[in-house]
Formats: structure tokens, sequence, C-alpha cells
């Protein structure tokens, strides 16, 4: 199937009884409907319960099913949250899309954000370039409203989610452009996907295009088992070989990317595969005394998320610093 039919059309192994509606538990997160505080330093906020379309292997599949229950329903409650945490320095806002907001309701809700002293990064998560550029094309006010809501000290970075080097195309990369001479800083999040992204040539061409275009590629997600997603999934070993092999013919600009999978737990980065084990390393933490913590895994070439190696030893799930070989 074409990749980016794959993407948006729905297909019968979407069926399969598989998956989680919320494969990273992020509910054990949620302060209060619409606002998630997993990491220290990151507020979220689910500010819609729109997307210009609906990715097949969307991890919020919850989110089209009970909006009124996820995404955010009292403002001036969550920003009272954030005004009373100063460790949070920077808020992520998704959904949905945010960019499905009008321009007016996306303008008070980043004026609402710059009354926080402490918040001095606003991030904006957006599939809308790759699929709807035209919103940002046909509204010069977006790219206004951005503007005015950055200066020297203060930034916006909108985290753009191309998936395959075919979205990005002549007005794709106009509303890049019209982003970037906002002053937004761009960069790009895709899960690997099997039969969009998930062989070496693909993925390679997508992250050097992106760095030709000035978006910097951010992360590779390792998909999520999310319900219905069980045909995009391609296990964690396999995922990092085609990875690091795509690296291989980008520039390091390019290859600046990061292989994370965003686990309850936090997100841990594939680092490294030898003959026997897989090693990785908490990126982010939800836990502090998780900060950092390095884990090498036993080889398990079937397995799709970290639980599938972490089950493996009753030990793998003691919280402990340091260097953990589990065997």
């Amino acid at each position: 199937m074409d990749p980016l039919r794959f993407i948006a059309i729905p297909s019968n192994p979407e069926l399969d009884n598989w998956g989680s509606l919320d494969p990273s538990q992020e509910s054990d997160y949620t302060v209060m409907p619409g606002l998630e505080h997993k990491y220290e330093q990151t507020a979220v906020l689910l500010v819609s319960g729109t997307c210009a379309g609906i990715c097949r292997y969307c991890f919020r599949k919850r989110i089209f099913l009970e909006k009124r229950k996820e995404t955010l329903v009292d403002l001036d409650k969550a920003l009272e949250y954030i005004s009373e945490h100063p460790e949070i320095n920077n808020v992520l806002l998704t959904g949905g899309d945010p960019l499905m907001l009008s321009t007016s309701k996306l303008d008070h809700l980043l004026s609402k954000l710059r009354e926080i002293d402490h918040v001095q990064i606003i991030r904006i998560g957006s599939k809308v370039p790759a699929v709807n550029p035209y919103r940002i094309i046909d509204d010069p006010q977006l790219s206004e409203v951005l503007a005015e809501h950055m200066d020297d000290e203060s930034s916006i970075y909108v985290m753009t989610h191309f998936t395959h080097p075919r979205e990005i195309n002549e007005v794709s990369i106009e509303a890049v452009s019209l982003l970037k001479n906002a002053g937004a800083l761009l960069n790009n999040q895709t899960p690997l996907l099997r039969n969009v992204n998930a062989d070496p040539r693909t993925l390679s061409e997508l992250l050097n295009r992106l760095s030709y275009i000035g978006v910097a590629p951010y992360y590779v997600f390792q998909c999520r088992p999310a319900v219905g997603n069980r045909h995009f999934v391609v296990p964690v070993e396999e995922s990092y070989r085609i990875i690091e092999e795509a690296k291989n013919s980008c520039s390091g600009l390019a290859k600046r990317v990061r292989y994370v999978i965003s686990h309850r737990s936090g997100k841990v980065e594939v680092l490294a595969i030898d003959e026997e084990n897989v090693y990785m390393k908490y990126h982010q933490a939800a836990d502090r005394k998780d900060a950092g913590r390095f884990l090498v895994l036993p080889r398990n070439p079937r397995a799709t998320w970290l639980d599938d190696y972490l089950k493996a030893s009753p030990t793998a799930r003691q919280p402990r610093r340091g260097i953990e070989r589990y065997t």
C-alpha cells in the first residue's frame, strides 16, 4: 500500500485484539483533564481534541472517544497549577493538534502562558505542516501571533510530525518557512512505522530532507503499543538496526535524532546492541531516582516495548542508580 494512504486510511488489522488505549499510562500523570505533569520541568496541555487527519497509528485514540475527559476543560485552573510550580520551565501544547484551534484561541492561550514568568519555552506539537500546510499559508495572522509571543529569552518550538519524505513537498516547505520566518524553532519527531518509514533508505531520506529545510530531527519513537497499532510495530532490535543504517547516510546535522521508547516510566533511549545485550538509558525520567539510569538488558529479538525486556527479571522493576544488568 502507498505509505501515505497506510497512515491515513483504516484497514482491517486495526481490529486485532492488541494494545492499550493508554500505552504510556499518561493517566498516572494527569493532574486534571487535559493537564499532565510527568517530568518535573514539563507540563503537557492537551488543548485540542481535533486533528487535521486521524493518523492510524495514533497513541491517543482515547481522545476521540472521550474528548471531555481527556482534553483541557478548565484553562484557568491549569494555568494556576503551572503558576504554582516554578520548576515547570516549558509547556507542551498537544492534543489532538493545537494548530486546529482558531488563531484567536491560540493567541489567548499563548498570552496566558507568557504571563507566567518561569515558563520560558512553549512547544506546539503538530502534524498540520505535513497534512494541511494551507492552515499556515492561508492565515498570515498565525505567523504574526507566534512572532508576537517570542523574544530573545522566550522561545516557541513547533514540533513537526513528518513521518515520510513525501510529506515534504513545495507546499509543506512553504509552511515550514513561514513558521521559521516568524521566529519559531522547528524540531521533528516520528514513530518508526512498518510499511511507512521502517527501512533505512526511506528513513535516511526523511532525516536528510528535514535537515535541508531547517527542521532538526529530534526523536524517532518506538511505535507505542496502542489499540489497533500492531501492524505498524517493528521490534526494538530491528528498529535500532534500521535507524543506525539510515544514520550512516546522513550528515551530522541529520543524525542528531534519538531513538527512544516513550515508556510510562520515562523516555528511554536505545543506545546500542551487541551479541548479548541491548543498552538503554533514561533520557527523561518520571521518577528522579531513574534520571540517567543505564540499563543492560539481555537480547530479545521479538521485544516491541520496554516491558518485554523488563518482565524477564523481577529485579528489573527495582529503581536503582547506575549500571544494572538483568539476567
